[in-house]
């Protein structure tokens, strides 16, 4: 049988380019990353699984080998990369790399401690002498810190914002000193899962703690410090970017001048919770994941069905019905060959592609650490109310931004955070970008993000 592919060519990588019972996902283990108990081998394996097996009967129970790379009908390209996060002697491009706190251990929200952190940072521009032209950009899920440049050795992919950074852009170099910070729990530089536990001295797989959206900006803060940045002239970003955009106002009123969290809420929303949750479980219930310790497999062994699958998943909630529509329509792969099981429609064949694309550059680990602290996203988490915590942000420039038709963080969502900040008094500017690829919108409607974005910044120019 004959597989026909859509051009790869035509395909934007987007998103790189949200009681004590009631605090526990798992059963065991709050702060642990969440998918896994101990066996008796010593290594994790699913908490589904009975706990007496070992981790080669656990995997043979589902019918798979662990030696051997899991069959599937449409089966990915041999020999991926176990991981695709950046590792230590990998070539660093245009990273940066800051330790936080050297002196101590890093807490975390949940109750869990990082003994070392560093994050790895990009900048554009030049820093002002008095330092009052820093820019922080903030990404999404699987963005990471090339928000801008060319792709290469380094930086498998082209900066994930090109068009709103760049020369003449609402982002402009020439202007300002831009920052973007791979994440906290990220997987291209800054701690995360696939980094080495000092402790261990192996990867911290399924031991890397839980992690929040203001674990991510007090880490940021740092970096800050690093740069001699006291205050921000605008922290900006969309998705999961504009929740660390929302908790930079609240947690650092002082450091920023103005906010632009953009296709973003103040919580996150039962209907976000429920897509990432299923596409947490198909990266889990992937053999291959070996609960999260799989950094030591061969080549071509990863858990990369359970990524490529939760990334699909997350891809169709990232676009619109319409845009899906009108791009593929029915249209199938081969119309010679139809009535086959796993015979396929054009969109399936894009969404495998997308699946593999992230399989190339990303953490399974760091998909599922991110992608819960995007669930655990709520500014009013322990500061009595959304008032309570907006009248901290309030207290400067706001922009906020929606997508027409964003699925995953509609309109309302983005009212609620203007609504939220007029009804203290602060100063809030909402804008709609007409954009039919869903929730995408903020990435790809490049020149409307960058027009908004550029006259948000001299409306709060001094």
């Amino acid at each position: 049988m004959v597989w026909l592919k859509l051009d790869p060519a035509t395909w934007e990588d987007t998103q790189g380019a949200r009681s004590s019972e009631r605090k526990r996902m798992w059963p065991e283990r709050a702060t642990k990353c969440p998918v896994s108990t101990k066996s008796t081998s010593g290594r994790r394996v699913p908490v589904d699984l009975p706990t007496n097996m070992t981790e080669s009967e656990d995997l043979t129970q589902y019918g798979q080998d662990p030696a051997q790379p899991y069959v599937y009908p449409r089966p990915l390209t041999e020999n991926l990369p176990v991981t695709g996060a950046w590792q230590e002697g990998d070539p660093e491009g245009n990273r940066q790399f800051a330790k936080v706190h050297p002196d101590r251990s890093f807490a975390l929200e949940g109750g869990g401690v990082l003994k070392e952190v560093t994050m790895a940072y990009e900048t554009w521009g030049q820093l002002s002498p008095a330092a009052d032209n820093a820019i922080l950009v903030c990404h999404a899920l699987t963005g990471d810190s090339h928000a801008f440049g060319e792709h290469g050795e380094a930086h498998p992919t082209p900066g994930w914002w090109n068009g709103v950074i760049g020369e003449g852009s609402g982002l402009d170099p020439k202007e300002h000193f831009i920052v973007c910070i791979n994440v906290l729990g990220g997987c291209q530089g800054s701690t995360g899962p696939a980094s080495i536990n000092p402790d261990s001295k192996k990867p911290y797989g399924s031991a890397f703690p839980v992690i929040t959206t203001r674990d991510m900006v007090r880490a940021q803060a740092a970096v800050a410090d690093h740069l001699g940045i006291e205050q921000w002239r605008l922290v900006v970003g969309g998705s999961m970017g504009g929740m660390q955009v929302l908790e930079w106002g609240i947690m650092y009123p002082d450091r920023v001048k103005a906010l632009a969290p953009l296709a973003t809420a103040l919580a996150a929303s039962p209907w976000q919770i429920g897509w990432s949750a299923v596409g947490r479980n198909a990266l889990v219930l992937d053999p291959l994941f070996r609960g999260g310790d799989y950094y030591d497999a061969e080549v071509g062994n990863g858990p990369h069905l359970g990524l490529a699958t939760a990334r699909s998943i997350a891809q169709i909630h990232y676009r619109s019905p319409n845009s899906f529509a009108e791009r593929f329509g029915r249209e199938v792969v081969d119309p010679r060959s139809i009535y086959g099981l796993w015979d396929q429609y054009q969109v399936e064949s894009y969404l495998d592609y997308q699946g593999e694309k992230l399989v190339r550059r990303f953490d399974a680990n760091s998909y599922l650490v991110l992608n819960r602290a995007m669930d655990l996203h709520d500014v009013a988490r322990d500061r009595g109310s959304v008032n309570e915590a907006v009248s901290r942000l309030a207290r400067v420039p706001v922009l906020t931004l929606s997508i027409t038709s964003d699925y995953l963080y509609p309109p309302n969502l983005q009212v609620e955070i203007f609504e939220a900040v007029k009804a203290i008094g602060g100063e809030c500017t909402h804008q709609i970008v007409e954009n039919g690829n869903g929730h995408d919108g903020f990435l790809l409607a490049t020149e409307d993000v960058s027009n908004h974005i550029a006259k948000f910044l001299e409306d709060t120019s001094i």
